[in-house]
């Protein structure tokens, strides 16, 4: 059976958490994703750890942000690892996006456009024109312009984004939660069904899936539930 195309975000306490989290998932999702902090307590090592013998896509969700040469640099480290997708923020503009994407040849270069627990208010308090998806769809042009194959949006705008960008381009979406799970400190949110029919690639999901008594089934019901859309009986 085909995994679904969701990456679980892995924001354990430790790294024998996520590997344990990552273990349980991977029969179910393509991916999982080892964000800022994981990967600043343990570094490469918890990219191993999670990957096991399973193969699965490893999302490294890093959102570098510095001058053209720093970030070139920081991707050429990490590059050896491998992983599947490596984040940038595309606000870092078109030649550090480029100077990323020149960097790591064999891993997709996602550019972050606004991040999706932002609303309007703060774009205008960061002095960002807005409102969130006129700035995620400028982003999005400018990324793919300077070479990303890969970018983040929230689901509220990956319909805009995909008319935007065309096909090609995979478009991951975070601020995924299924129907009843609190929003948290996500402020633009779809359930996962939404943000697949809008043009998503691959749906960034955690705490319903990591927090849940059984991580492993969490993520066998989600899965289930979006291969029944794709596939009504």
């Amino acid at each position: 059976m085909t995994p679904a195309p969701i990456a679980v975000a892995l924001d354990a306490p430790d790294l024998e958490t996520a590997a344990r989290w990552a273990a349980l998932v991977t029969p179910h999702v393509s991916t999982v994703k080892v964000g800022l902090e994981l990967y600043l307590r343990y570094g490469p090592d918890v990219i191993a750890s999670v990957r096991g013998a399973s193969g699965v896509q490893v999302f490294l969700d890093l959102k570098l942000h510095d001058i053209p040469n720093t970030v070139a640099g920081a991707t050429r480290a990490v590059a050896r690892l491998r992983p599947a997708f490596l984040t940038v923020h595309a606000a870092g503009g078109p030649a550090m996006i480029r100077a990323a994407v020149e960097a790591a040849p064999h891993t997709q270069i996602a550019a972050v456009t606004v991040l999706t627990s932002l609303t309007d208010a703060d774009l205008a308090a960061v002095g960002l024109a807005g409102p969130a998806e006129d700035a995620v769809r400028r982003l999005a042009a400018l990324s793919v312009g300077a070479g990303a194959r890969a970018l983040v949006c929230s689901p509220n705008e990956v319909a805009a984004v995909r008319a935007e960008v065309g096909p090609g381009i995979t478009l991951i979406t975070p601020g995924v939660r299924p129907p009843g799970a609190d929003s948290q400190d996500q402020a633009r949110v779809a359930t996962p069904e939404q943000a697949l029919a809008d043009g998503a690639d691959l749906l960034v999901i955690g705490r319903p899936i990591t927090g849940s008594a059984d991580p492993g089934a969490a993520a066998a019901g989600i899965a289930a539930s979006l291969r029944r859309t794709s596939h009504p009986v």
